[in-house]
């Protein structure tokens, strides 16, 4: 049902590889299919004003099935997970660093409400000394038992472990019950991620008490961080992390 179809739509218009000691920002935010709206884009261009990045991580995008969202001046690659006749939604992950390599990657199972997957991208992008930083854009598995959502975060373990430089990895992790987190938890510690804190937590999205939006990172500097109030626009906030190489 609804399962896309088509090749990841991309774009691919930057060189620059990331510079050692260079700081740069990173947005994530699950954006509630309301991406094409003005509402969305004048918000998201504010937000970029206030905070510089230079990468974003966006969850539940949805673009039009005949035409380019509206990134004129990014790198980007989407992960769908919905197809319609008209539109296309899933995981975007845009860079204005070069894209070395983008893979779209599928759930395996569908969730229960729904009968859908879910989606997730794994970017790399080139370091100028050599090597590639690998950035994880996840919409993880809802709607599922926690031992099928714990299978799904294993998948994605497995692309991670054969990584050997610095990671982000960052979206809606849907951990709503205590052993939701947990598992998330156990798969930070088996890749050596950190949770990067964000000032602000009574911002970031919940349900039931537990925090759904995260970013983790490894061998990579934590500057700041910020949950960033634009409750007007989706039912989640945006989440933003300053690093350094």
């Amino acid at each position: 049902m609804l399962k896309p179809k088509i090749v990841s739509p991309k774009q691919f218009i930057h060189e620059q590889p990331i510079v050692h000691g260079e700081a740069f920002g990173v947005l994530c935010w699950n954006t509630q299919k309301l991406t094409e709206t003005p509402e969305f884009q004048h918000t998201l261009e504010r937000v970029l004003t206030d905070f510089p990045c230079l990468f974003l991580l966006l969850q539940e995008a949805k673009l039009s099935a005949k035409d380019n969202w509206l990134l004129p001046h990014w790198s980007y690659a989407v992960a769908p997970n919905i197809q319609t006749r008209r539109s296309i939604y899933g995981v975007l992950t845009a860079s204005q660093f070069a894209f070395r390599e983008a893979q779209a990657r599928l759930s395996r199972k569908r969730e229960g409400l729904f009968a859908t997957h879910k989606s997730y991208m794994l970017s790399y992008h080139a370091l100028a000394e050599g090597g590639s930083l690998l950035v994880v854009n996840v919409h993880a598995i809802n709607f599922v038992r926690t031992n099928q959502f714990s299978q799904e975060i294993e998948l994605i373990k497995e692309d991670l472990l054969e990584h050997k430089g610095p990671l982000i990895v960052a979206g809606d992790f849907n951990v709503w019950s205590r052993q939701r987190r947990l598992s998330l938890l156990q798969f930070c510690q088996s890749v050596g991620l950190k949770q990067a804190i964000m000032a602000d937590p009574h911002l970031i999205k919940t349900y039931r008490q537990h925090p759904l939006d995260f970013i983790f990172y490894r061998d990579l500097t934590l500057q700041e961080t910020s949950a960033i109030d634009t409750s007007k626009v989706s039912d989640h906030n945006p989440l933003y992390a300053r690093f350094t190489l």
